[in-house]
C-alpha cells in the first residue's frame, strides 16, 4: 500500500523552497576547493618531475632546472590557498613525501660535504677522534677505500700526496661540532658495508619527513597550509636529502624548540643548544628566540631559563670530544671563517650588499651594528608567544648582511618560514642558491632584501590604515 504524501501548505512549500538553496550553497565552494586541489597537485607533480630530471643532470645544467622547481613551488603554494584545511593537509603530506623521495634519486648533485661526514664517521668507528688527524694523514691510510679515495684518472678530485680524494679540504681538520660528529658516527655504525653516500641521504630524508610531520601537527590549529613552505620547498630535497647536509638535524631541533609550546623554556633551551652543537649557524636563532626578553622582569627570567640550558648543552656536548682529542675540537673553524671572507678583510662576496654602499673596511662593523640593532628590537618588542618570528627576522637579517655563498645555511629560514608564514623571507634561500650556482649572488641578495623590506612596508601600512 502506497504511503500518502503529506499535504504541503503554501507556507510549508515556501519554507521548503527557501531551504533548497541553503542545502546546495556549499557545493560551488566544494567544487572550487577540488579544482584548486587539482591545480596544486598538478604543480607539485610537475615539480617532482623537474627535480627527478635535475638529479640526473650534469652540474653545469642544474641551475635552470632548479629555477623551474622554485617557480613551480611558488605557484603550488599560491594554489593551495583555495583548498580547504583537511584536504590541504593531506595534499601537503603526500606532495612533501614525494619531494623528499626525489633527493634519493642520485648522488650528491652540488656539494661534497657529505663525503667528509662519511669519513668522520668512519674515523670514529675506528676508535679515533675526528679532530686529531686530517683525511690526508698517512696514518689513516688503512681506512681509505676506492670510493672516498678513487683513482685520480677517474675524474676531478682533490689531490693529496700520491692520491686523490672526494673529500674537500683534505689537508685540514674537521670543523663540525660534537653532535654533528655523533650523528656521523651513528650513521656509520648503522650503515651496511659499501653503502657509500646513500645512508646519509636516507637519514636526511627521514629527518626532513619527521620535520614535515612535526609541522603538520604544530600548525594544524593555526594554518596547516604553512607547512607547504617546508614540504614543497626545493631546498629540502636538494640540501637536506640529496646533498645530505647535517644542517637538517639542526633545523629539526630548531623547529621542535620553537614550535612545541609544551617544551617550556628549559626544553626549548636544550633543543636550541643541541642545534648549535650540530652546526654553529643556529647560534643566531638563540637570541632571536628570546623575543621580548627585555619587555618585563618576568620575560627576562623566562629568557634566562631558555639561555642557560642552551649554553650547558653546547658545553656538555663538547666535553667527551675534548677528553678524547689531542688537537683542538674547533678544528679548521678559524681558517674556514678567514677563507670564506668573514674576517675583517671581508674578502670575496661576503657583506656584498654593505660593500655596495660602504668602503670594504666598514663592512664588518656595519654588519655588527645592524645585527645588534635588530637583536635589540627583537628583545624589546618581540612577541614571546611567537619566538619563531624573532628568530626568523634575526636569522634572515644575518644572512642578508653576511651574504653567504652556501644555500644550505638557509634551510633554517625555510623551517622558520613554515612556522611563521612570512613567505617573503624565502627570497633568502633563493639568493643563496643563485650565489652558489651562478655569479649573480649579489643582485640576488639585493632582490631578496628588497622583497623582505617591501612586504614589511605593505604589512605595516595595512596595520596602520
Amino acid at each position: 500500500m502506497r504511503a500518502r504524501q503529506p499535504h504541503l501548505t503554501a507556507a510549508s512549500r515556501d519554507g521548503a523552497t527557501a531551504q533548497a538553496p541553503a542545502q546546495s550553497a556549499p557545493r560551488p565552494a566544494a567544487r572550487r576547493g577540488r579544482r584548486w586541489a587539482g591545480v596544486a597537485a598538478a604543480l607539485v607533480a610537475a615539480q617532482v618531475t623537474v627535480l627527478a630530471v635535475l638529479f640526473h643532470t650534469a652540474p653545469d645544467g642544474i641551475f635552470w632546472w632548479y629555477a623551474a622547481a622554485w617557480a613551480l613551488f611558488g605557484a603550488a603554494v599560491w594554489a593551495l590557498r583555495g583548498v580547504p584545511d583537511r584536504p590541504a593537509g593531506r595534499l601537503v603530506l603526500a606532495g612533501g613525501l614525494a619531494m623528499i623521495a626525489t633527493g634519493l634519486l642520485g648522488p650528491p648533485a652540488t656539494s661534497t660535504d657529505s663525503f667528509r661526514y662519511a669519513w668522520d664517521g668512519r674515523v670514529q668507528s675506528a676508535g679515533l677522534s675526528p679532530y686529531d688527524r686530517t683525511p690526508a694523514d698517512p696514518a689513516l691510510a688503512h681506512l681509505r677505500d676506492p670510493w672516498l679515495f678513487p683513482d685520480c684518472a677517474l675524474g676531478r678530485f682533490y689531490p693529496i700526496d700520491g692520491a686523490c680524494t672526494r673529500i674537500n679540504r683534505p689537508t685540514v681538520h674537521t670543523i663540525y661540532p660534537p653532535l654533528a660528529e655523533a650523528y656521523f658516527l651513528l650513521v656509520d655504525r648503522l650503515s651496511p658495508e659499501g653503502a657509500r653516500h646513500k645512508p646519509l641521504q636516507v637519514s636526511g630524508g627521514l629527518l626532513a619527513a619527521g620535520t614535515l610531520a612535526a609541522l603538520l601537527i604544530l600548525l594544524r590549529r593555526r594554518n596547516v597550509r604553512q607547512t607547504a613552505y617546508w614540504a614543497w620547498c626545493p631546498a629540502v630535497p636538494m640540501e637536506a636529502v640529496n646533498n645530505a647536509h647535517v644542517d637538517m638535524l639542526a633545523v629539526a631541533a630548531v623547529v621542535l624548540a620553537l614550535g612545541a609550546a609544551r617544551a617550556g623554556p628549559l626544553g626549548r633551551g636544550a633543543l636550541l643548544g643541541a642545534a648549535v652543537a650540530v652546526k654553529l649557524v643556529p647560534a643566531v636563532v638563540v637570541p632571536g628566540a628570546l623575543s621580548g626578553a627585555l619587555s618585563s622582569p618576568r620575560a627576562a627570567r623566562c629568557a634566562l631559563r631558555t639561555l642557560i640550558p642552551a649554553v650547558l648543552v653546547v658545553v656538555l656536548a663538547y666535553v667527551p670530544y675534548v677528553l678524547a682529542s689531542q688537537a683542538s675540537v674547533l678544528g679548521y673553524l678559524s681558517g674556514y671563517l678567514a677563507e670564506e671572507g668573514y674576517d675583517e678583510a671581508g674578502a670575496r662576496d661576503r657583506y656584498a650588499l654593505l660593500r655596495w654602499a660602504l668602503p670594504d673596511s666598514w663592512a664588518l662593523p656595519a654588519a655588527l651594528a645592524i645585527l645588534a640593532a635588530v637583536l635589540l628590537h627583537v628583545l624589546r618588542r618581540g612577541d614571546p608567544d611567537r619566538p619563531w618570528r624573532g628568530a626568523l627576522v634575526l636569522t634572515g637579517t644575518a644572512l642578508l648582511v653576511l651574504t653567504p655563498g652556501y644555500p644550505w645555511y638557509a634551510l633554517l629560514i625555510v623551517g622558520l618560514v613554515a612556522l611563521d608564514g612570512r613567505w617573503e623571507w624565502l627570497g633568502v634561500p633563493v639568493a643563496g642558491a643563485v650565489a652558489y650556482l651562478t655569479s649573480a649572488g649579489t643582485p640576488a641578495y639585493a632582490a631578496a632584501a628588497a622583497l623582505a623590506a617591501g612586504v614589511w612596508v605593505v604589512r605595516r601600512h595595512r596595520m596602520l590604515s
